[in-house]
Protein backbone atom coordinates (compact mmCIF):
# COMPACT_ATOMS: atom_id res chain seq x y z
CA UNK A 1 0.00 0.00 0.00
CA UNK A 2 2.77 2.68 0.75
CA UNK A 3 4.85 1.47 -2.46
CA UNK A 4 1.80 2.36 -4.55
CA UNK A 5 0.84 5.92 -2.70
CA UNK A 6 4.59 6.49 -3.06
CA UNK A 7 4.75 5.10 -6.82
CA UNK A 8 1.41 7.79 -7.77
CA UNK A 9 3.07 10.74 -5.66
CA UNK A 10 6.39 10.19 -7.52
CA UNK A 11 4.06 10.14 -10.69
CA UNK A 12 2.22 13.06 -9.76
CA UNK A 13 5.72 15.16 -9.33
CA UNK A 14 7.24 13.74 -12.98
CA UNK A 15 3.92 15.22 -14.52
CA UNK A 16 4.40 18.45 -12.40
CA UNK A 17 8.14 19.04 -13.48
CA UNK A 18 6.86 17.76 -17.46
CA UNK A 19 3.82 20.61 -17.55
CA UNK A 20 6.68 22.88 -15.73
CA UNK A 21 9.44 22.22 -18.42
CA UNK A 22 6.61 22.80 -21.00
CA UNK A 23 5.41 25.91 -19.69
CA UNK A 24 9.09 27.01 -19.61
CA UNK A 25 9.44 26.52 -23.25
CA UNK A 26 6.02 28.23 -24.59
CA UNK A 27 6.99 31.34 -22.51
CA UNK A 28 10.98 30.59 -23.77
CA UNK A 29 9.52 30.79 -27.65
CA UNK A 30 6.84 33.53 -26.82
CA UNK A 31 9.79 35.98 -25.27
CA UNK A 32 12.02 34.47 -28.59
CA UNK A 33 11.05 37.13 -31.07
CA UNK A 34 11.89 40.30 -28.37
CA UNK A 35 15.08 38.80 -28.01
CA UNK A 36 15.93 38.60 -31.51
CA UNK A 37 14.80 42.35 -31.94
CA UNK A 38 16.72 43.54 -29.37
CA UNK A 39 19.68 41.66 -30.44
CA UNK A 40 19.76 43.00 -34.24
CA UNK A 41 19.05 46.50 -33.18
CA UNK A 42 20.87 46.90 -29.84
CA UNK A 43 24.12 44.56 -29.87
CA UNK A 44 24.84 43.72 -34.15
CA UNK A 45 25.47 47.93 -34.70
CA UNK A 46 27.99 47.39 -31.61
CA UNK A 47 29.92 45.98 -34.81
CA UNK A 48 30.04 48.97 -36.17
CA UNK A 49 31.86 50.44 -33.74
CA UNK A 50 35.51 49.08 -35.95
CA UNK A 51 34.61 52.39 -38.34
CA UNK A 52 35.94 55.02 -35.19
CA UNK A 53 39.72 53.52 -35.88
CA UNK A 54 39.63 54.03 -39.04
CA UNK A 55 39.47 57.61 -41.33
CA UNK A 56 36.72 55.83 -43.43
CA UNK A 57 34.78 57.71 -45.71
CA UNK A 58 31.85 56.72 -48.24
CA UNK A 59 32.26 54.69 -50.85
CA UNK A 60 35.72 53.26 -49.80
CA UNK A 61 36.21 49.96 -48.84
CA UNK A 62 37.38 49.26 -44.97
CA UNK A 63 40.27 47.27 -46.08
CA UNK A 64 41.20 50.27 -48.12
CA UNK A 65 40.35 53.01 -45.43
CA UNK A 66 43.96 53.92 -43.20
CA UNK A 67 44.07 52.97 -39.83
CA UNK A 68 43.65 55.96 -37.33
CA UNK A 69 43.96 54.08 -33.94
CA UNK A 70 42.49 56.61 -31.38
CA UNK A 71 43.29 59.90 -33.02
CA UNK A 72 39.63 60.15 -33.17
CA UNK A 73 39.08 59.65 -29.73
CA UNK A 74 42.39 62.22 -28.75
CA UNK A 75 39.97 64.93 -31.29
CA UNK A 76 37.11 64.72 -28.57
CA UNK A 77 39.40 66.56 -26.10
CA UNK A 78 40.26 69.44 -29.01
CA UNK A 79 37.33 69.84 -30.13
CA UNK A 80 35.33 73.02 -29.26
CA UNK A 81 32.20 72.12 -29.72
CA UNK A 82 32.13 68.92 -27.39
CA UNK A 83 32.35 70.88 -23.85
CA UNK A 84 28.88 73.43 -24.96
CA UNK A 85 27.43 70.13 -25.98
CA UNK A 86 28.21 68.11 -22.40
CA UNK A 87 27.10 70.81 -20.21
CA UNK A 88 23.60 71.05 -22.21
CA UNK A 89 23.63 67.36 -22.20
CA UNK A 90 24.41 67.51 -18.70
CA UNK A 91 21.96 70.22 -17.63
CA UNK A 92 18.57 68.81 -19.34
CA UNK A 93 19.25 65.38 -17.73
CA UNK A 94 19.68 67.07 -14.28
CA UNK A 95 16.71 68.87 -14.93
CA UNK A 96 14.54 65.93 -16.16
CA UNK A 97 15.61 64.37 -12.92
CA UNK A 98 14.55 67.46 -10.62
CA UNK A 99 11.01 66.47 -12.10
CA UNK A 100 11.38 63.29 -11.65
CA UNK A 101 9.10 62.90 -8.29
CA UNK A 102 6.11 64.59 -10.37
CA UNK A 103 4.36 61.12 -11.54
CA UNK A 104 4.47 59.37 -8.08
CA UNK A 105 3.16 62.26 -6.85
CA UNK A 106 0.62 62.69 -9.78
CA UNK A 107 -0.20 58.71 -9.22
CA UNK A 108 -0.97 58.94 -6.07
CA UNK A 109 -3.23 62.18 -6.66
CA UNK A 110 -5.27 59.89 -9.27
CA UNK A 111 -5.21 56.73 -6.63
CA UNK A 112 -7.15 59.44 -4.39
CA UNK A 113 -9.79 60.03 -6.75
CA UNK A 114 -12.88 57.56 -5.81
CA UNK A 115 -14.68 58.53 -8.87
CA UNK A 116 -14.13 55.43 -11.20
CA UNK A 117 -15.41 57.19 -14.48
CA UNK A 118 -13.62 60.90 -13.54
CA UNK A 119 -10.00 58.14 -12.77
CA UNK A 120 -10.19 56.90 -15.88
CA UNK A 121 -10.57 60.36 -17.96
CA UNK A 122 -7.46 61.64 -16.02
CA UNK A 123 -5.33 58.65 -16.91
CA UNK A 124 -6.38 58.57 -20.39
CA UNK A 125 -5.79 62.62 -21.31
CA UNK A 126 -2.37 62.19 -18.84
CA UNK A 127 -0.91 59.17 -21.30
CA UNK A 128 -2.41 60.36 -24.71
CA UNK A 129 0.38 62.72 -25.01
CA UNK A 130 3.09 60.44 -24.65
CA UNK A 131 1.38 58.47 -28.25
CA UNK A 132 1.76 61.82 -30.01
CA UNK A 133 5.19 62.36 -32.01
CA UNK A 134 7.49 64.77 -31.64
CA UNK A 135 6.35 66.38 -34.82
CA UNK A 136 2.98 67.04 -34.02
CA UNK A 137 4.12 68.64 -29.96
CA UNK A 138 6.35 70.93 -32.12
CA UNK A 139 3.40 71.93 -34.35
CA UNK A 140 0.94 72.68 -31.18
CA UNK A 141 3.52 74.40 -29.28
CA UNK A 142 4.43 76.34 -32.62
CA UNK A 143 0.55 77.02 -33.53
CA UNK A 144 0.15 77.89 -29.67
CA UNK A 145 3.25 79.96 -28.58
CA UNK A 146 5.04 81.19 -31.50
CA UNK A 147 4.70 85.34 -31.48
CA UNK A 148 1.84 84.90 -33.91
CA UNK A 149 0.27 81.65 -31.88
CA UNK A 150 -3.31 81.14 -30.15
CA UNK A 151 -1.28 82.25 -26.65
CA UNK A 152 0.15 85.67 -27.88
CA UNK A 153 -2.65 86.70 -30.55
CA UNK A 154 -5.31 86.51 -27.51
CA UNK A 155 -3.26 88.39 -24.82
CA UNK A 156 -3.00 91.16 -27.66
CA UNK A 157 -6.71 91.32 -28.15
CA UNK A 158 -7.28 91.83 -24.38
CA UNK A 159 -4.78 94.15 -23.99
CA UNK A 160 -2.48 92.64 -21.46
CA UNK A 161 0.50 92.12 -23.39
CA UNK A 162 3.03 94.32 -24.80
CA UNK A 163 5.09 92.82 -27.60
CA UNK A 164 4.73 89.50 -28.27
CA UNK A 165 6.95 86.95 -26.74
CA UNK A 166 8.40 84.27 -29.11
CA UNK A 167 8.43 80.78 -25.80
CA UNK A 168 10.20 78.86 -28.14
CA UNK A 169 12.92 81.12 -29.61
CA UNK A 170 14.03 82.19 -25.99
CA UNK A 171 17.59 81.17 -25.40
CA UNK A 172 17.88 81.75 -21.39
CA UNK A 173 14.42 79.94 -21.17
CA UNK A 174 14.72 77.25 -23.35
CA UNK A 175 15.79 74.47 -21.11
CA UNK A 176 12.93 75.48 -18.66
CA UNK A 177 10.53 75.45 -21.77
CA UNK A 178 11.93 72.09 -23.00
CA UNK A 179 11.94 70.76 -19.72
CA UNK A 180 8.09 71.31 -19.43
CA UNK A 181 7.14 70.04 -22.67
CA UNK A 182 8.94 66.52 -21.78
CA UNK A 183 7.08 66.90 -18.53
CA UNK A 184 3.70 67.39 -19.84
CA UNK A 185 4.99 64.37 -23.13
CA UNK A 186 5.24 61.78 -20.73
CA UNK A 187 4.24 62.39 -16.95
CA UNK A 188 1.21 60.47 -17.40
CA UNK A 189 2.61 57.61 -18.81
CA UNK A 190 5.62 57.25 -16.38
CA UNK A 191 3.05 57.43 -13.50
CA UNK A 192 1.98 54.41 -14.90
CA UNK A 193 4.68 51.92 -12.92
CA UNK A 194 3.40 54.34 -9.88
CA UNK A 195 -0.08 53.49 -10.12
CA UNK A 196 1.05 49.66 -9.95
CA UNK A 197 2.93 49.63 -7.23
CA UNK A 198 0.18 51.04 -5.26
CA UNK A 199 -2.17 48.92 -6.51
CA UNK A 200 -0.07 45.99 -5.22
CA UNK A 201 -0.26 47.50 -1.46
CA UNK A 202 -2.04 45.70 0.84
CA UNK A 203 -5.17 47.14 1.08
CA UNK A 204 -5.28 45.60 4.67
CA UNK A 205 -2.84 48.49 5.70
CA UNK A 206 -4.96 51.17 4.66
CA UNK A 207 -8.08 49.25 6.93
CA UNK A 208 -5.80 49.29 9.68
CA UNK A 209 -4.95 52.77 9.07
CA UNK A 210 -8.42 53.95 8.74
CA UNK A 211 -9.24 51.82 12.23
CA UNK A 212 -6.70 53.80 14.11
CA UNK A 213 -8.30 57.42 12.86
CA UNK A 214 -5.56 57.86 9.90
CA UNK A 215 -6.65 60.53 7.54
CA UNK A 216 -5.97 60.69 3.75
CA UNK A 217 -2.85 62.66 4.33
CA UNK A 218 -1.53 60.39 7.16
CA UNK A 219 -2.12 57.01 5.23
CA UNK A 220 -0.72 58.55 2.10
CA UNK A 221 2.52 59.82 4.00
CA UNK A 222 3.05 56.66 6.05
CA UNK A 223 1.56 53.92 3.78
CA UNK A 224 1.35 55.02 0.31
CA UNK A 225 4.41 57.02 -0.25
CA UNK A 226 7.16 54.14 2.24
CA UNK A 227 5.34 51.13 -0.03
CA UNK A 228 6.29 52.83 -3.33
CA UNK A 229 9.55 54.87 -2.39
CA UNK A 230 11.98 51.34 -3.96
CA UNK A 231 9.91 51.87 -7.48
CA UNK A 232 11.07 55.06 -7.43
CA UNK A 233 14.67 54.97 -5.92
CA UNK A 234 15.23 51.90 -8.76
CA UNK A 235 13.32 54.53 -11.58
CA UNK A 236 15.65 57.61 -10.90
CA UNK A 237 18.96 55.87 -10.88
CA UNK A 238 18.59 54.29 -14.13
CA UNK A 239 17.95 57.72 -14.95
CA UNK A 240 21.17 58.68 -13.74
CA UNK A 241 22.38 56.05 -15.28
CA UNK A 242 20.95 57.83 -19.09
CA UNK A 243 22.36 61.40 -17.85
CA UNK A 244 24.29 61.72 -21.37
CA UNK A 245 20.96 60.27 -22.97
CA UNK A 246 19.09 63.49 -22.81
CA UNK A 247 16.87 62.83 -26.00
CA UNK A 248 17.24 63.54 -29.39
CA UNK A 249 14.03 63.77 -31.64
CA UNK A 250 12.97 66.72 -29.20
CA UNK A 251 15.73 68.87 -29.63
CA UNK A 252 16.08 68.15 -33.02
CA UNK A 253 12.46 68.99 -34.46
CA UNK A 254 12.75 72.17 -31.63
CA UNK A 255 16.36 73.67 -32.67
CA UNK A 256 16.66 76.89 -34.52
CA UNK A 257 18.88 79.79 -35.51
CA UNK A 258 17.75 81.32 -31.68
CA UNK A 259 17.96 78.11 -29.50
CA UNK A 260 20.43 75.69 -31.13
CA UNK A 261 23.49 76.04 -29.13
CA UNK A 262 21.32 75.71 -25.76
CA UNK A 263 19.97 72.42 -27.00
CA UNK A 264 22.82 70.80 -28.91
CA UNK A 265 22.75 67.70 -26.94
CA UNK A 266 24.97 64.57 -27.60
CA UNK A 267 22.64 62.43 -29.42
CA UNK A 268 21.94 65.39 -31.46
CA UNK A 269 25.18 66.14 -32.15
CA UNK A 270 26.49 62.70 -33.15
CA UNK A 271 24.04 62.47 -35.60
CA UNK A 272 25.20 66.51 -36.95
CA UNK A 273 28.56 65.27 -37.19
CA UNK A 274 27.39 61.58 -39.08
CA UNK A 275 24.36 62.16 -41.04
CA UNK A 276 24.92 66.25 -41.70
CA UNK A 277 28.84 66.70 -42.18
CA UNK A 278 29.80 62.93 -43.05
CA UNK A 279 32.24 62.45 -40.44
CA UNK A 280 31.26 59.13 -39.48
CA UNK A 281 34.77 57.82 -37.65
CA UNK A 282 34.38 60.52 -35.29
CA UNK A 283 30.63 60.65 -34.78
CA UNK A 284 31.10 57.13 -34.32
CA UNK A 285 33.78 57.14 -31.59
CA UNK A 286 32.00 60.16 -29.71
CA UNK A 287 28.89 57.52 -29.63
CA UNK A 288 31.46 55.05 -28.28
CA UNK A 289 32.16 57.20 -25.50
CA UNK A 290 28.92 58.20 -24.83
CA UNK A 291 28.11 54.49 -24.65
CA UNK A 292 31.12 53.55 -21.80
CA UNK A 293 30.00 56.47 -19.77
CA UNK A 294 26.11 55.25 -19.36
CA UNK A 295 27.47 51.86 -18.68
CA UNK A 296 30.30 52.68 -16.62
CA UNK A 297 27.39 55.05 -14.57
CA UNK A 298 24.79 52.05 -14.33
CA UNK A 299 27.33 49.74 -12.55
CA UNK A 300 28.29 53.12 -10.36
CA UNK A 301 24.79 53.18 -9.19
CA UNK A 302 24.41 49.89 -9.10
CA UNK A 303 27.35 49.70 -6.26
CA UNK A 304 26.30 52.43 -4.88
CA UNK A 305 22.73 50.75 -4.52
CA UNK A 306 23.95 47.75 -3.22
CA UNK A 307 25.77 49.72 -0.31
CA UNK A 308 23.00 51.65 0.90
CA UNK A 309 19.74 49.90 0.21
CA UNK A 310 21.26 46.13 0.64
CA UNK A 311 20.44 45.86 -3.59
CA UNK A 312 21.39 46.40 -6.55
CA UNK A 313 19.26 47.20 -9.47
CA UNK A 314 20.60 45.25 -12.33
Amino acid sequence: METTTASQTGKKRRFKSSHRRKDGYKLLLAALPFVLIAFAFSYVPLFGWIYAFFDYHPGIPLSKTPFSGLDRFREMFSDPWMGPVLMNTLALSFLSILTAPIPMLFAIMVSEVRSGWFKRLVQTVSTLPHYISWIIVYALAFSMFSTEGAVNTFLMKLGLGGAPVDVLGNYERVWTVQTLLLLWKSVGWSAIIYLAAIVSIDSEQYDAAKVDGAGRRRTIWHITLPSIMPTFIVLLLLSISNLLSAGFEQYLVFSNVMVADRIEVLDLYVYRLGLVTGDYSYSTAVGMFKSIISIVLLFTVNLLSKKFRGQGIV
